[in-house]
């Protein structure tokens, strides 16, 4: 697991003079105003309307009382849209009690940005809190408070010291903090509004975790001090400590447990929100979460996908799982696997904004570091997702600052292609089961994964569907990818959807309970799931058609074909009414070896119509218009070598 470099923020490290509880004053009118005009979308014929998040293009720097324009001008001359500022005022023991000069500072930087229409968002911890130097210091958290802490079950608490994570140094007290502690929680939420009142833009709440990711706490599921304990009982007349077997998924009560520490999370943060909001209604508030669709999610408590309904954005530093999270050493199917998490967060996300904070380089000196900063850019942006470069493990900086600008440069003049609302066409869908993945992670993101990168590699459009998303699915075919966990209205949605004449695909388990029927087709040896180990062996030697009995009963009826190497990753989608393809190409690239793709040659896309104008948008580069061949009521073309990626699309 990796966690981001906190910015070198050392000043007021000593406590700054002010009140517990004091609330800020300072009006907010000018940062209403700036929001009001911002709600001017670009002039474009069909594009919908969409708030400052879907457009951000992010840098990072480190806040103090006397940078705040300096932040800025350069933040405008290297094209930042989206300004991070650290300036944590709860994740740090001596701001939590003494705000009051870390506020004026988040007042200046507001202002400053707004005044040259751009936006600026402040980082926060969640549940983490250090104390610096509190080897030299009566007053720390743990000291002072010790009863607020997160506690293994055997009541040890969740206290460290400098060298457990590369951001603590040496002398600083770490802590945890339970979210049901009541005093800490009524301070941290008027500090949320305080904050709110400077005129920010946004409030970005990094790891608001239970404590199960430093070295010995893994397998704890923590939290089992007073107040949780006493918590969950309310909740469920169980005893923590001794109705649980704990990592035993086929108990009830563990479940339980498990749902409780995910519904604990989403409601924090959406206290959160509610009380930004209740102070200044325009602000947004974006979780930082590293762990993806995978079972870290269920571990820490954080999943995405409950957490999107009650925030504005989420901001992914996404290791999916297995993989490499450096771009630089990623293989094929590390990129593959990326593609399918982020798309999930597009599905999870439901037209909010899904923000990508991830890293290309690290020292490799076999790799060109502006290589695997564009690697990285194409991958992210060709999902609908916001780049967000970063050197290394830290969040401010860029491992290189030309190629930064000129990667923004492009996004912001190709912004509605890629960050307008995409919609689908015909696609087959595939379920994400939350509850599936709770209690069967190891067996269902497998299938997932492999029926997701399957699709890709054949270019079929594919549509995520969820519990949330499934009344509105128009797809011939859903595809359930060894789902075993189905409620009552989900199988009353299955039940319908077949008698209308649709074919649903079962892999693996089968927990629908539904008769058998000729368009209800079931795998018991799960496609996806073998496919994938195919990939897991040698992507370069998988075929996709290999899978064929599978891909034959997928009624696929389409207006968009594609053909193209399997070693691209295609989605299709409408845009504004057009239908787009979106191409990442990972053909050639090699861990730690070569960042530089075999460009595809002979890509050919094939649409319904008999009239009508291609686009082709390379990679950093200009749109160009294609000829095609008309003929049976479609168009051909054939599309100019890709490189790192492209989009194409029709206009009729």
């Amino acid at each position: 697991m990796i966690r981001d470099h906190r910015l070198a923020s050392s000043w007021l490290r000593s406590a700054a003079p002010g009140c517990l509880g004091a609330p800020a004053t300072h009006a907010i009118a000018s940062a209403t105003i700036v929001l009001f005009l911002s709600l001017i979308l670009r002039a474009s014929p069909g594009v919908v309307e969409q708030n400052w998040t879907n457009y951000v293009r992010i840098g990072a720097y480190g806040l103090r009382s006397d940078n705040a324009e300096q932040i800025v001008h350069s933040a405008q001359a290297d094209g930042v849209f989206g300004i991070e500022v650290d300036n944590d005022i709860p994740g740090r023991y001596e701001s939590f009690v003494h705000p009051k000069e870390k506020l004026q500072a988040i007042r200046e930087v507001a202002d400053k940005a707004h005044a040259v229409g751009n936006r600026a968002f402040v980082y926060i911890a969640g549940t983490e809190c250090i104390t610096a130097n509190a080897d030299k210091t009566p007053h720390t958290l743990a000291k002072e408070h010790p009863d607020w802490l997160q506690r293994k079950i055997s009541g040890e608490p969740a206290i460290f010291g400098g060298g457990t994570a590369f951001w603590i140094a040496k002398g600083d007290e770490d802590v945890w903090v339970s979210p049901y502690a009541p005093a800490w929680r009524a301070t941290y939420m008027e500090r949320v509004k305080q904050i709110a009142a400077t005129g920010i833009d946004g409030i970005y709440v990094d790891i608001p975790y239970w404590m199960t990711h430093f070295e010995g706490w893994e397998d704890t599921w923590a939290s089992f001090d007073d107040y949780t304990v006493a918590a969950f009982r309310k909740e469920t007349g169980l005893d923590a400590k001794k109705d649980l077997k704990l990592g035993d998924f086929s108990q009830p009560n563990f479940r339980k447990w498990v749902e409780f520490r995910i519904r604990t999370i989403t409601d924090f943060l959406q206290e959160i929100d509610r009380n930004a909001k209740s102070v200044n209604p325009a602000i947004k508030t974006i979780p930082e979460i590293y762990p993806g669709i995978e079972e870290e999610a269920v571990r820490v408590g954080a999943d995405v996908y409950s957490l999107y309904p009650v925030v504005d954005a989420i901001a992914h530093e996404y290791e999916f799982g297995e993989g490499d999270h450096m771009a630089s050493s990623r293989t094929p199917l590390d990129w593959f696997n990326y593609q399918v998490g982020m798309y999930s967060f597009r599905a999870f996300a439901q037209g909010k904004a899904t923000w990508i904070l991830n890293y290309s380089w690290d020292g490799d000196q076999n790799m060109d570091r502006r290589e695997a900063m564009m690697n990285l850019a194409v991958s992210e942006i060709m999902t609908g997702s916001n780049f967000w470069d970063a050197p290394g493990h830290s969040m401010a900086g860029s491992n290189d600052p030309a190629t930064r600008k000129r990667i923004f440069a492009w996004i912001k003049a190709h912004e509605n292609t890629f960050y307008q609302p995409r919609t689908p066409l015909a696609p087959i869908g595939v379920y994400f089961s939350p509850q599936t993945r709770n209690y069967y992670a190891d067996k269902f993101i497998p299938s997932y994964r492999g029926v997701l990168i399957l699709l890709m590699q054949k270019h079929m459009e594919f549509q995520i569907v969820t519990p949330r998303t499934i009344s509105e699915f128009q797809g011939r075919t859903l595809i359930l990818p060894d789902v075993r966990v189905i409620s009552e209205d989900e199988r009353t949605w299955l039940h319908n959807y077949v008698n209308a004449g649709n074919t649903l695909v079962i892999t693996g388990e089968d927990a629908t309970q539904l008769e058998p029927a000729p368009s209800v087709i079931h795998f018991s040896k799960c496609p996806g799931k073998h496919y994938y180990a195919v990939l897991q062996r040698d992507i370069a030697e998988a075929n996709p058609d290999q899978e064929h009995e599978f891909l034959e009963k997928l009624i696929y009826e389409t207006p968009v074909r594609v053909v193209a190497s399997p070693m691209m990753a295609t989605s299709i989608a409408q845009v504004n009414g057009k239908p787009h393809v979106f191409f990442a190409n990972f053909a050639g690239l090699q861990s730690r070896v070569n960042p530089i793709q075999k460009p595809q040659t002979g890509v050919q896309v094939t649409v319904a119509g008999k009239h009508g104008h291609g686009f082709f948008l390379p990679f950093l580069g200009d749109v160009q218009l294609l000829d095609g061949t008309a003929g049976e009521g479609k168009i051909s073309y054939m599309l100019p070598a890709i490189e790192k990626g492209a989009v194409f699309w029709y206009e009729p």
